[in-house]
């Protein structure tokens, strides 16, 4: 037979040298809301979306027409695990697993474009792009956002943008506009 009782008390602690479990396989351990759970410890199986970065540029760059190019974010906001790299514009994370990553960016002046793109590049090559026209429209944006799998060693982001403008474009580096960020969000 099953009684259901509740147990009141201030201290639930493990003999010394042992651990302390709650539950067994497939139950489910029920936190009400409004009660807060404070560690001071360490936690372990609880996923902390890290590495984490945000880059952005720091500076104007210029992008020739009909060129795919690489952009410059040569200045971070954070780096959680010191996984991007300033001076090749290149996340590798050193944690596996699902990463989403975002990418936005600010165009300079006046533009009239039928194709804007923007790529998430995962090891030299497109994973992803975000095309956008632009029809005279004053400083437009840009964004790209996709989930990632990386492998923790080896694989690495850049972000490239390509337009048909016809002449040079600029790409604003004023105010973090112009910015690149990713997080982890599943373990592999």
């Amino acid at each position: 037979n099953f009684i259901m009782s509740t147990l009141e008390t201030n201290l639930v602690q493990p003999s010394t040298g042992t651990s302390l479990t709650l539950g067994a396989s497939r139950d489910t351990i029920t936190i009400p809301s409004g009660a807060t759970i404070t560690n001071s410890g360490t936690a372990t199986g609880f996923p902390d979306n890290t590495p984490a970065f945000r880059a952005y540029m720091g500076a104007t760059q210029t992008i020739s027409t009909a060129s795919g190019t690489k952009l410059n974010f040569n200045n971070e906001s954070y780096d959680t695990g010191s996984n991007y790299d300033t001076s090749n514009y290149r996340f590798t994370p050193t944690t596996a697993g699902k990463y989403l990553i975002t990418a936005s960016i600010r165009l300079s002046g006046n533009v009239t474009a039928t194709n804007c793109q923007l790529y998430i590049y995962k090891n030299g090559s497109v994973y992803n792009r975000s095309t956008q026209g632009f029809n005279g429209d004053s400083s437009p944006t840009l964004t790209n956002t996709d989930t990632v799998e990386m492998n923790g060693s080896s694989d690495y982001i850049e972000i490239y943008f390509y337009h048909n403008v016809g002449s040079n474009l600029d790409v604003s580096g004023s105010v973090q506009n112009t910015y690149f960020n990713g997080f982890r969000i599943i373990g592999a």
